[in-house]
């Protein structure tokens, strides 16, 4: 069994919600799990060891990132400009320019974009399910990347046809056998990739009569499906709250995302209920889906974090906690003025590190086993480079504001999920094709094929009007 020593680096654990900063610390992965945290530890012998010398480093849980897109990598850089409903047609259904193969390697680069920035649990709602293969390879990629994820196997309303300025022609049925059938049989095979990748369930379609929605959960339990992910933005979709609620099916494994504009009374169900909600700050700001919530005083015991759409900006969840936070003091500080008071930094660093690590973790049902660096729970961890230019002087004043606000991607020097290391020295380790015997890919020539599967991908998608696009997602979404 192999085991993994991380040496004199200054360790940020919990006691419940409560941060605690062991300097001079060392921490003992054996296996998948961390074994004992303390100083002067030692391997213990029939094991093949690795000691990792961590003085000038800041040794972290995994980030969470309890809401992301992981298929989109070929469109990044299109949306820079665009808002809500122009992502729609230009990102969200270009699934269907998607062949299983570009969805394998689409997928591959967002797990591996979500490691180089130190997140180590991402939920995937997995909106691209065009065929049972576009599904395999996706779980296929992730399981390959070393990430861990919950693949939230999706229905989407499939295009058929698209060309030119015709109308467009889709599958009027939602939830065909085959789709079914193939939620049936990946869950008689989860969880994949040594039990990393497990299944859940992802669901917008609320304009599907009552009975059909709570067949489909109640399926899906029967499976042992244990997460289920949907969008909510108040006053511009279905009130998927009230729905949920009302079919008796909103509780604990209920995670929402976004929820901007929530009323008091929907708070107040998702309090009672148990049920959690994810915050993506840079695209709800751009894409105009209202203030962020992540930090309303009243929720912020059930909120996560996520990225999103890494096709939009990028995987590094510090940017987002970074942003989320910085704008909600900003709004405090606007009411504070305004009502003739003194401006106060209320949102401590503190609340926004459990954002993305152990609030995350109950998000998904997993707080006791990842989410901090405790003994007894799996090794997922972050290691910084604390004498970096930025983070040099930082890191001896408060670790916490170290990370949070001086920390960037470049000083994620070593991620480690599941007891393995995926980065070292900064850079990705190459990756088992999973399936594939003998196959390694490094990052270099997983950028290649990628390249390559944009380009066939453009070309699929010339003359496709996006205004019949858009008339598409008005008939289908709403």
């Amino acid at each position: 069994m192999t085991s993994i020593l991380l040496q004199a680096g200054t360790v940020l654990t919990h006691q419940g919600d409560r941060v605690k900063v062991l300097r001079d610390h060392d921490v003992l992965i054996v296996g998948n799990k961390i074994k004992a945290i303390g100083r002067g530890l030692t391997l213990r012998d029939g094991t093949t060891d690795r000691v990792i010398d961590c003085r000038g480093k800041i040794i972290s849980p995994g980030f969470i990132d309890t809401h992301h897109h992981l298929w989109q990598s070929q469109m990044r850089g299109r949306f820079g400009n665009v808002g809500f409903m122009d992502y729609m047609v230009a990102g969200n259904i270009q699934s269907f320019n998607y062949t299983p193969q570009d969805i394998f390697l689409g997928q591959l680069a967002g797990c591996q974009e979500s490691l180089y920035s130190g997140v180590t649990t991402v939920v995937d709602h997995a909106h691209m399910t065009y065929s049972p293969g576009h599904a395999t390879e996706a779980i296929r990629a992730s399981a390959s990347s070393g990430l861990r994820t919950f693949f939230c196997y999706t229905p989407v309303w499939r295009i058929k046809k698209w060309v030119s300025d015709e109308a467009v022609e889709y599958d009027e049925e939602l939830l065909p056998e085959w789709w079914f059938s193939t939620l049936e049989s990946l869950a008689k095979a989860a969880p994949f990739g040594n039990g990393r990748v497990k299944l859940g369930l992802g669901f917008d379609a609320f304009s599907l009569p009552k009975e059909v929605v709570q067949d489909l959960w109640a399926r899906c339990r029967s499976l042992g499906v244990s997460l289920f992910t949907t969008h909510y933005v108040a006053k511009h979709m279905k009130n998927s709250i009230a729905l949920l609620k009302e079919y008796g099916l909103l509780d604990h494994t209920t995670l929402f995302s976004h929820i901007n504009g929530i009323s008091p009374s929907d708070a107040q169900t998702l309090l009672t209920h148990g049920a959690h909600f994810s915050s993506t700050p840079e695209t709800e700001l751009q894409m105009g889906l209202g203030e962020p919530v992540a930090f309303n005083p009243d929720l912020k015991c059930i909120g996560s974090i996520g990225i999103d759409c890494h096709a939009n900006n990028s995987a590094d969840i510090l940017t987002q906690l970074r942003l989320g936070m910085q704008h909600a003091r900003g709004a405090e500080n606007a009411r504070a003025i305004a009502e003739g008071e003194y401006p106060s930094v209320k949102i401590k660093l503190e609340e926004v590190f459990n954002l993305g690590t152990v609030q995350g973790a109950r998000a998904v049902g997993m707080g006791a086993e990842i989410g901090s660096v405790e003994v007894g729970k799996l090794a997922d961890i972050v290691v910084f480079d604390a004498a970096s230019p930025n983070m040099v002087c930082a890191a001896e004043e408060d670790p916490l504001a170290a990370v949070l606000l001086h920390a960037n991607v470049g000083d994620v020097e070593m991620v480690i999920v599941d007891g393995v290391v995926r980065k070292e020295a900064g850079r990705l380790v190459d990756v088992g094709i999973d399936g594939e015997v003998g196959e390694v890919l490094s990052q270099r020539e997983a950028a290649r094929r990628l390249l390559e599967s944009r380009e066939r991908i453009i070309g699929r998608a010339a003359g496709q009007d996006a205004g019949r696009g858009m008339e598409f997602l008005y008939k289908t979404f709403g």
